[in-house]
């Protein structure tokens, strides 16, 4: 019976057993950057028949039975806590970090979206996950390999081997499970993120991407107020794309997010994070990072589905996250 299963689930993720798409079409699909069933199901027929060079009929059947194969419908209370057992947890490495994220650390199946201003320690975080992803499950890890998408340049390997020494780890084995690649602007952002499903499919153990910083390449590229719908757009399918693959995978979303002064803001804090409420809803985590008193940072948890509002400081020293300076 488990072995029929597992055949079941392997076949899920296969667009060859599709009714009507062939190689070519598989092809046509793959260019586009759909490689799994989940993007076949949540396509209009007319959008994949434009891609994959089919007629409406066969589009409207493959992606029935995509749906079918899936199994997308509604589970039971039940069953959804069963499907969470399988969330896993990255330390950040600050006990009083982990404690705002709800006590573990970031969570899988999920994305952590921190904003704030330059210096607030946003890239230091995804630094230190993209280490501690690699150790073992009971150590506060995943067992697993990081992406890191680069859009401004702050990745820094001497850091990654910082950090990996003060956890005893080997530096040069900890800097080859993190993939890192450099986006030189939106397209090519998204574009990366297609790549990152065909490397699980190849067999890599990816449990974490960070994208660093999320919204720079859309913020350059779109400005004046007469373009703000169409980078909020690609913005959108940009993060539902994400989603997906923290769902589908299992693994962590980390971003990163400029910021910028709210001239609305009569009292307190102006900060507010670039994207409006596009970025605000896509995250399940929304953290406010910003500078504290003698050298420390403070997170808000200003946003999450389960955590209450609050606040924490935590330190970034030689050694990385820690709960004291």
């Amino acid at each position: 019976m488990s072995e029929k299963k597992e055949k079941d689930e392997e076949k899920e993720y296969k667009l060859s057993d599709l009714p009507g798409i062939g190689p070519s079409s598989i092809a046509k699909l793959e260019a586009a950057g759909i490689y799994d069933l989940m993007g076949i199901a949540v396509m209009t027929p007319s959008d994949l028949s434009e891609l994959a060079g089919i007629g409406e009929a066969v589009a409207r059947k493959a992606i029935q039975a995509s749906r079918k194969m899936m199994k997308l419908g509604f589970f039971d209370g039940l069953e959804f806590a069963k499907k969470r057992e399988e969330v896993n947890f990255i330390t950040t490495g600050s006990e009083n970090l982990n404690s705002l994220l709800g006590g573990k650390g970031v969570e899988t199946k999920a994305m952590t979206e921190a904003f704030g201003a330059y210096g607030s320690g946003k890239t230091q975080l995804g630094l230190q996950l993209s280490v501690n992803v690699q150790l073992p499950v009971e150590k506060g890890g995943a067992n697993g390999k990081a992406v890191y998408i680069d859009t401004e340049g702050t990745f820094r390997p001497e850091r990654i081997r910082q950090l990996a020494d003060a956890l005893g780890l080997n530096s040069e084995k900890v800097l080859k499970n993190i993939f890192v690649a450099r986006a030189f602007n939106s397209d090519h952002q998204i574009l990366l993120i297609d790549k990152i499903g065909e490397m699980i499919k190849n067999g890599e153990p990816i449990k974490l991407v960070v994208v660093d910083s999320l919204t720079a390449h859309f913020r350059a590229e779109f400005t004046g107020r007469g373009q703000l719908a169409d980078r909020q757009q690609k913005l959108n399918r940009y993060l539902h794309t994400l989603m997906r693959l923290a769902e589908q995978y299992n693994l962590a979303v980390y971003v990163t997010n400029q910021v910028m002064a709210n001239p609305a803001m009569m009292f307190g804090d102006p900060t507010t994070a670039v994207g409006g409420n596009i970025v605000g809803h896509a995250s399940t985590y929304r953290l406010y990072l910003r500078r504290g008193k003698k050298d420390s940072r403070v997170a808000k948890m200003i946003d999450s589905p389960n955590l209450p509002e609050n606040e924490t400081i935590f330190y970034i020293t030689a050694n990385g996250l820690r709960d004291e300076a």
